[in-house]
């Protein structure tokens, strides 16, 4: 068919999948013999203005137009494009014919508005057609991804415009079948989008005439072939709800556009896609040995023996399935048989790193952005915080002024809900100048950051009242005082004023001393974080050091016979953070640690308080060196003395025994405590033991195993293995008789870099 046969039929029109490598080869070949003097595309019209920033040498798809609300940024909606979307195929074509392109589609503006958040292609609808679903159903397949390769990505142009156009007319014929017999097919958007984009076409025929092109989604096909009137059309878009939107292009993630990713009009596979595009010829070839690279580089054993077997094994497959050319699952079932020796678990790695993917696209600097995001990026180059799609752990060193920087801006990205990083446990200390977080880069960071934008112009500033807001609108003791430790974290010594005065209105106002001692750690934690940074924290270490008192002063009366059991446990929790806190507070402040002893001395010997706090309490001193053995063994014999309930005794011993405090290593070495317990624990009553048992296994069932068989051995022996020792005596089975000092001084060295780590 000639041109100028094809234009008096009308528009070129290109029915295409969103993503997909043929599709985009097949468009490209299509607008090469066609030549057409316009471009239109699907796609929100504001994006118009954007266009030309594709051509810039510093645009890398993947990437997505993005447009949000400019009152709202939260409302916002994505159009993802991959280098081989067919739609980018077509937008750089155009450029560098230097021919007018456009978008088509009903404008974000009316689709925000209406309260559809994303585009039509992103809504989930239990009840809409999958049009590629029926007609891999109607051709015997059984898997619409397989259907769609064998037919159209696994196509070649072959340079002629016969079969590139052969394959858009058969799947506009098919859509057409589809559409008179399942009408919108639950899309019902659909027919206020067609309309506007049919009057985008009969705007383009009256510059153009019929010499334009269409690229669009292959369901819309039979809809802008279809003969409507003006006015129907108008009738449809008029009085449509409208808001402003800002757009913008930001980078996206081929993991975003996997349909696992939540993607409504993603595809399973776009690492694959993106290779079938790429690759020159011979794409199994390549992508067996990319695998193989892969493979490698996890230290497997593959040898150029094991590609070419793995490539003649998929070739196989395809052609005993019929296959044109072997697709994605017949090189992953070659690779798992002949690579990865049946297993799965290197093919997870496989379909993760390759099938899939983690490359990010990049936006040229004239992309237009806000004000915080232009800030963000400076101190990222600064910083060389490069962003990444991947997972990539991040260790800091708090001691060095680069180190503190990232830490600092990280903090402060956090405090304005954009979670590009997370804070984990460090693997290289414990010490508390080390941090260690996990970065992961998400397309969606950029409509949080474009949200946080109302609270200033760059990160501290945007921070700093953000900060300021949550501290006035807080409505608990707690949600300030982790406010103040992200604010000492985030290094935002402009905000501390205000978030201390609402802290000391609230810590003067709340009465309740569990909501005090959940409180008390963080300003302590705060403390500990201003030293290492360097932050002025006097103003709230006087806030802290006055909670501590009224904890100190009316903690004993909240402990009080009445608590029920989860009241009690809950109470243990608060008594542990609290000493926690008045270890790091006593610092500054001796006579704390002495008035938080008293407290704790109260509690254990005060008959009406629950036994798991007294147990707790008795701990606690002992560990500090505040509580001598024979006093713990004196408290322990009352506890656990006939005139106690077993139930109150055992919670005892859960409350001094019990978690991760080291309760089984002190009974391994404290023969008087593990005899008291013995002899309480064969005395308890039958009927009282079945009522105990679960909480006795609950403390004794978290010991580490050794803990647990050295204590099992010792209660083997019976009640006279694990009496005091006393001089002469034999030594329990596996003991020397004494202490050998040149093997304890074998393991010193260890010990000492343990500690110093």
């Amino acid at each position: 068919m000639s041109p100028a046969a094809a234009r008096a039929r009308g528009p070129l029109l290109l029915g295409v999948r969103h993503h997909g490598p043929g599709s985009a080869r097949a468009v490209r070949a299509a607008l090469e013999e066609a030549r057409p003097e316009a471009v239109l595309i699907e796609g929100p019209p504001e994006g118009d203005a954007l266009l030309p920033l594709a051509a810039d040498q510093g645009m890398r798809p993947p990437v997505a137009l993005l447009a949000h609300a400019a009152d709202d940024p939260g409302r916002a909606a994505f159009w993802p494009l991959a280098g081989f979307s067919p739609e980018w195929a077509a937008i750089r074509w155009a450029q560098e014919h230097d021919v007018p392109v456009r978008f088509i589609d009903l404008p974000a503006a009316h689709s925000l508005a209406a309260g559809a958040d994303r585009p039509e292609s992103e809504e989930p609808d239990a009840v809409r057609l999958d049009p590629l679903a029926v007609l891999a159903e109607t051709a015997g397949y059984d898997d619409p991804e397989r259907w769609w390769e064998d037919v159209v990505e696994h196509r070649g142009t072959g340079g002629g415009r016969e079969d590139a156009l052969g394959a858009f007319e058969a799947l506009g014929e098919a859509m057409g079948a589809l559409r008179e017999a399942y009408g919108d097919g639950g899309h019902h958007r659909d027919r206020v989008r067609e309309a506007y984009m049919r009057q985008r076409m009969r705007a383009a025929r009256r510059e153009f005439g019929e010499a334009y092109a269409v690229v669009c989604g292959a369901w819309h096909v039979p809809a802008l072939r279809a003969r409507t009137t003006v006015a129907a059309d108008k009738a449809l878009v008029t009085g449509l709800p409208k808001v402003k939107v800002e757009t913008t292009w930001v980078p996206w993630t081929h993991r975003r556009l996997a349909r696992a990713g939540g993607y409504g009009a993603g595809i399973t596979s776009p690492g694959w896609y993106a290779h079938l595009f790429t690759a020159p010829d011979r794409p199994v070839e390549r992508w067996l040995t990319k695998v193989a690279g892969l493979l490698r580089e996890e230290d497997r054993q593959v040898s150029s023996a094991h590609v070419i077997e793995a490539v003649r094994l998929a070739e196989t497959l395809a052609a005993m399935r019929g296959r044109p050319l072997p697709g994605l699952t017949e090189t992953l079932e070659a690779v798992r048989a002949v690579m990865c020796d049946g297993s799965d678990t290197p093919l997870a790695l496989i379909e993760d790193r390759l099938v899939v993917g983690d490359v990010l696209g990049e936006v040229p600097d004239g992309a237009p952005v806000v004000p915080l995001q232009r800030d963000l990026t400076r101190q990222q180059r600064t910083l060389r915080l490069k962003a990444e799609a991947q997972d990539r752990e991040l260790e800091l060193d708090l001691r060095k002024d680069t180190d503190t920087a990232k830490s600092l801006l990280l903090h402060r990205l956090r405090l304005l809900g954009i979670g590009w990083g997370t804070p984990v446990a460090s693997r290289a200390g414990t010490g508390t100048f080390r941090e260690t977080w996990r970065l992961r880069w998400e397309p969606e960071l950029s409509v949080r950051i474009a949200e946080a934008g109302i609270w200033g112009t760059t990160v501290l500033a945007a921070a700093t009242a953000k900060a300021e807001a949550d501290a006035a609108g807080a409505g608990e003791l707690g949600e300030v005082t982790a406010l103040a430790e992200q604010c000492l974290l985030a290094g935002l010594t402009q905000a501390l004023p205000a978030v201390l005065r609402a802290l000391a209105d609230r810590a003067a106002l709340d009465t309740d001393v569990a909501r005090l001692a959940k409180a008390l750690p963080a300003l302590a934690r705060s403390l500990r974080y201003g030293d290492v940074r360097g932050t002025d924290a006097t103003a709230l270490a006087v806030v802290a050091a006055g909670l501590a008192e009224r904890i100190c002063v009316a903690l004993p009366s909240a402990c009080t016979a009445g608590l029920d059991a989860d009241a009690a446990a809950e109470m243990r929790g608060h008594m542990d953070g609290v000493h926690g806190a008045v270890g790091l507070l006593a610092d500054a402040d001796e006579g704390l640690r002495e008035r938080w002893s008293a407290v704790l001395a109260t509690l254990a010997g005060r008959d009406t308080v629950p036994g798991l706090i007294r147990g707790r309490a008795a701990r606690l001193l002992l560990d500090d060196g505040r509580l001598p053995a024979e006093e713990t063994a004196r408290l322990m014999g009352l506890a656990l003395s006939p005139a106690a309930s077993p139930a109150d005794a055992a919670g005892w011993i859960e409350g001094f025994a019990g978690g991760s405090s080291g309760g089984g290593t002190l009974l391994v070495h404290d023969d008087r405590l593990l005899g008291l317990i013995d002899t309480w624990l064969v005395g308890v009553p039958e009927r009282a033991f079945t009522d105990v048992l679960p909480l006795l296994r609950r403390t004794f069932g978290a010991y580490e195993p050794g803990v647990k068989r050295t204590l099992g051995e010792l209660v083997r022996r019976g009640p006279g293995g694990f009496a005091a020792a006393t001089p002469g005596a034999a030594a329990p089975e596996g003991f020397a008789p004494e202490l050998d000092p040149v093997r304890a001084d074998a393991v010193m060295g260890l010990v000492r870099m343990l500690l110093a780590g």
